[in-house]
């Protein structure tokens, strides 16, 4: 029996909402220069130790050499600061970025599940995720760190690998609205971020705007669930402070 014509048209729709979220299935070329941008955008947001200022020649060098379009602009905007200052400028101004503002830090599952149980289990099953494609943590860093996240994704692929990345865009949009606000040339590293992400769509800006507003949800409970990775109890929203920074995650004499 032929379906009812009422029917088509709603299958057309939704046949086309899957094209367009669907993403393009990349030449080897292409994920290779998609991995590459993940790979430099996780190392960039790293804390800027000896071990990584050191590497600022090679990563302008990696970067100026990218091909052109919006990513490469923002990369070359960033290294172009990052190369000019001094040491110890860019560990303050790290610092003060990621470390002591709640709008900018780099743990991603805080911003859809705030000081909640949820947020726990979130945690738990980031890290599931990365044992089941056979990748684990190391240096002592959360799952949702947002360079490790950036590493999984460009060493796993774009599939599952950057999974994480979607599942989280509201949160990297609120990271770069609040370091664009702060003129932070860590905004470019965001920028090029959502660059490599499907279009807003306009939920998720009206998610974003009530995030910037009234924030995560509250509910005052440490990472017990989590096992573990727990570190205490979380700061109250008004005060709220990541956990402490761990050394760099990765370690690189340079892009791959």
């Amino acid at each position: 029996m032929s379906p009812q014509p009422a029917t088509i048209p709603a299958m057309v729709r939704t046949r086309v909402r899957a094209a367009v979220r669907r993403p393009a299935r990349l030449t080897p070329e292409e994920a290779g220069a998609r991995a590459l941008l993940l790979r430099l955008c996780s190392l960039l947001l790293q804390y800027p130790d000896a071990e990584l200022t050191a590497a600022r020649p090679v990563l302008t060098t990696t970067v100026d050499a990218l091909p052109a379009g919006p990513a490469a602009r923002h990369l070359a905007d960033f290294t172009a600061w990052f190369a000019g200052q001094e040491p110890e400028a860019l560990e303050r101004h790290y610092v003060e970025m990621f470390d002591l503002r709640r709008r900018s830090g780099l743990y991603l599952t805080y911003y859809l599940h705030g000081d909640t149980r949820r947020r726990g289990m979130a945690l738990l099953a980031l890290s599931r995720q990365y044992r089941a494609m056979g990748w684990d943590i190391h240096g002592g860093e959360l799952p949702d760190h947002l360079p490790v996240v950036l590493e999984f994704a460009a060493l796993a692929g774009g599939g599952a690998g950057e999974a994480p990345l979607r599942r989280h865009r509201r949160g990297l949009e609120l990271i770069h609205r609040a370091l664009a606000d702060s003129e932070s040339p860590y905004r470019h590293i965001l920028a090029t971020l959502l660059t490599l992400l499907p279009p807003p769509t306009e939920a998720d800006k009206a998610a974003v705007a009530n995030l910037a507003a009234e924030g995560p949800p509250n509910e005052e409970v440490g990472l017990d669930p989590y096992g573990a990775y727990a570190h205490g109890e979380f700061a109250p929203p008004d005060a709220f402070v990541p956990p402490p920074p761990a050394p760099p995650t990765y370690r690189s004499e340079g892009p791959r």
